[in-house]
């Protein structure tokens, strides 16, 4: 298993648009996700986001941390 590279709030919603993740709202920097089969997800569209900030979005999208780093490639 490869390690959560850091990462922005930005590249991370661009990561989870393109496995079907729409934007809901934002409020503030946090930004709401929906899916129409996923839960949803929110991000904090700041710069880096934290390593324990990136595997709760991971963990809120129902993903592998495998997949997540497929969609960051």
């Amino acid at each position: 298993m490869r390690e959560i590279p850091v990462v922005s709030g930005k590249d991370v919603i661009k990561a989870l648009g393109k496995m079907g993740y729409e934007f809901a709202r934002q409020r503030g920097s946090h930004v709401r996700l929906r899916h129409a089969n996923r839960p949803p997800a929110t991000v904090p569209a700041k710069g880096e986001l934290s390593i324990k900030t990136v595997h709760s979005i991971i963990k809120q999208a129902g993903l592998t941390i495998e997949e997540f780093l497929r969609l960051l490639d």
